[in-house]
């Protein structure tokens, strides 16, 4: 299993598959190419019928340059991995390369069939299981089994996660208007924040608190701003908003919030390692219910939950999320994603009260790696449809009368 720091990454929204992975692969085509005139770069499943609203092709264009490109949108040939893109590199009219790219999740490639700029494997388990095992034998935590297996840069590498989420959340909430794209979505974080500072009812104004954090993040998010992978782009409200919250307004110090970070990070790095995070593979639930899963085992850390608690709260995060489909409205990270990650939020504080009770009374009889398994196969039963296609769902029945799909034989010159 790789670092956790595969786990978390800043980068530009809104998504980490669709805008991410493909920012990744122009970047790489250029390093290889600089000799290069000009592009023909074809997307295929997924990343043709949503690429749009994800603006894959503009980051496409940004990085390789507008006056190079020629995008096609092919919705038709099937393919293996719904993320999956073609790039053609050309010598004026002589075709010099062709390279096939698969963005699999969480902003990572393959190329050619292989990872791009592989991270070695550093954890010595793949199952939570195993490293429950391993920690009781030695009476470890399990932020000191993350310390025992990360390098010396980790620390300074979380530092900046844990700043960057907060200057997410703090941008988005002093922006108002409306988000781009064509269904002129309000932004509602800074009205929300308004509505919680008046709330008499601490309960009420906490909620508030919390869902005013998620919003910002995703409408930085869905506005193209720089974010966090946790472990999404498409779900990247749900953690720093809880970081934000516990760091601002409940006063946790900062050693323990980046700690409570590392957790979160280990249980998102055994969902994309026995599982997925993409929602073109498996739907939400891989995205979303994933970043619940790792909230609830964050928000089980920060209060001093013990290793088994911390493993039943992200339990049950990811659990409740299973069958969770993928359906953008007019291929936005808008509808339902924005709302969806403030109700993940507000989950994840629920899961790791349940489970800090819970277990004080019972045996859990669903494990972690137990549920990962079966977001897994859950995944693969979902229809494409519901798997981040923008054909099924919300995605239709919701109007978006100014969505037009590109069609097969869309073609973009700049």
């Amino acid at each position: 299993m790789q670092s956790i720091k595969t786990i978390y990454k800043i980068g530009p929204g809104p998504s980490s598959s669709h805008t991410f992975g493909p920012m990744m692969a122009s970047k790489y085509i250029n390093e290889q190419y600089p000799e290069a005139t000009n592009f023909k770069i074809t997307l295929f499943g997924s990343l043709a019928l949503t690429g749009k609203g994800h603006l894959t092709d503009k980051i496409i264009l940004k990085t390789l340059g507008t006056s190079k490109c020629e995008i096609i949108f092919d919705m038709k040939t099937p393919v293996e991995h719904p993320n999956t893109m073609i790039i053609e590199v050309f010598d004026k009219d002589t075709k010099i390369a062709e390279h096939t790219f698969v963005s699999i999740g969480g902003g990572k490639i393959e190329i050619d069939g292989k990872k791009g700029n592989v991270d070695p494997e550093i954890y010595p388990h793949t199952k939570m299981d195993d490293i429950q095992v391993y920690c009781n034998e030695r009476h470890l935590r399990l932020d000191q089994y993350i310390d025992e297996v990360e390098d010396s840069d980790f620390d300074s590498y979380m530092n900046q996660i844990f700043k960057q989420m907060l200057k997410t959340v703090n941008t988005g909430l002093k922006k108002t208007g409306v988000l781009p794209g064509s269904l002129k979505i309000d932004r509602v974080a800074h009205a929300l924040h308004q509505s919680a500072q008046s709330c008499n009812d601490i309960q009420d104004k906490n909620s508030l608190l919390l869902s005013s954090y998620a919003y910002a993040a995703n409408e930085q998010n869905a506005s193209g701003g720089i974010v966090v992978t946790a472990p999404t782009m498409g779900s990247c409200g749900v953690l720093p908003s809880l970081v934000y919250h516990f760091y601002h307004d409940q006063n946790y110090p900062k050693k323990t919030i980046i700690q409570g970070l590392k957790v979160a990070g280990l249980i998102g790095n055994l969902i994309q390692t026995n599982a997925t995070i993409s929602g073109a593979k498996a739907g939400c639930q891989a995205e979303v219910g994933a970043a619940c899963s790792m909230g609830a085992a964050f928000v089980a850390y920060c209060q001093l939950q013990n290793n088994e608690q911390i493993e039943c709260a992200a339990e049950i995060g990811l659990e409740h999320h299973l069958g969770l489909t993928c359906d953008p409205v007019g291929g936005y990270v808008m509808i339902p994603c924005i709302e969806r990650n403030a109700v993940a939020a507000q989950r994840s504080v629920d899961a790791a009260r349940l489970a800090k009770y819970l277990r004080n009374v019972k045996k859990n009889r669903v494990s972690f790696d137990m549920v990962v398994q079966t977001m897994n196969l859950t995944g693969k039963k979902l229809p494409i449809e519901l798997k981040e296609s923008a054909l099924g769902g919300l995605a239709v029945v919701v109007p978006c009368l100014l969505y037009t799909s590109p069609s097969p034989r869309d073609r973009q010159k700049s």
